[in-house]
């Protein structure tokens, strides 16, 4: 127990160290927002890896991400630091931290049968890598647009976020089953299976941002690509 609650503190202080940097390179550097809000998009998505290895008890490691949801929505809702929020900003954040948290309390059970943590990471990644690739690269790429509910994207951004979505997903799915990260009791996967959930979860993810309005994408990619990993594993297993 102790070693969680260690945990939690790593936790925090990473979370705490990504927000400062992120003020700090946009004040020295004058980053635009939208630059320095995907770095912590990033850095907060990838700590999921951290928090599967770390943690013994899985519901004290949900609470990494859980507490986000009501910090993010304080720094969002009186705009605290301007790296993270414009004025016109959407609490995404807050649904990105909300969407982990469910993600994590539905499919991880470190050390317990059934632990399906991959399934959490997995789905995470499809927010954090497809789409701050799909929209970094389809702002300065993207040649042809579409709208859909308001929100107007690339059909290139839409191909990029396809693209880092299966590789991101085929890496967690190659690599964090059966690892330190969970434990005997997440077997690893065969090379075909995490192929097509990885394929599958991608297409899910680029049709689900491609149609979600503006901020709402937080919740549906990660959710949708998590259970479209979750249903694909399960059949093929």
């Amino acid at each position: 127990m102790t070693r969680d609650w260690i945990a939690l503190g790593i936790s925090f202080a990473y979370a705490s160290s990504l927000l400062v940097l992120a003020q700090v390179i946009r004040r020295w550097r004058g980053y635009p927002q939208d630059f320095t809000r995907k770095i912590v998009h990033v850095g907060a998505g990838m700590w999921i890896l951290g928090v599967l290895g770390l943690f013994d008890t899985w519901f004290i490691g949900v609470i990494s991400f859980g507490s986000f949801i009501g910090i993010n929505y304080v720094l969002w809702r009186y705009k605290v630091l301007d790296a993270m929020d414009a004025p016109d900003s959407t609490p995404g954040t807050v649904y990105f931290a909300f969407s982990i948290t469910l993600l994590l309390a539905l499919f991880w059970r470190k050390g317990l049968p059934g632990d399906m943590g991959y399934v959490a990471a997995a789905g995470t990644m499809a927010m954090t890598w497809g789409d701050s690739m799909a929209a970094i690269l389809g702002k300065r790429f993207g040649r042809h647009r579409y709208t859909v509910a308001g929100g107007t994207r690339s059909w290139e951004g839409s191909g990029v976020m396809f693209l880092a979505s299966a590789v991101s997903m085929f890496l967690v799915l190659t690599f964090v089953p059966g690892s330190a990260l969970l434990g005997p009791t997440a077997q690893p996967l065969t090379t075909s299976t995490a192929i097509l959930a990885a394929l599958a979860g991608a297409i899910v993810a680029s049709v689900a941002e491609g149609l979600s309005p503006h901020g709402a994408d937080n919740l549906s990619v990660p959710l949708l690509a998590g259970g479209t990993v979750f249903i694909v594993v399960t059949t093929l297993t």
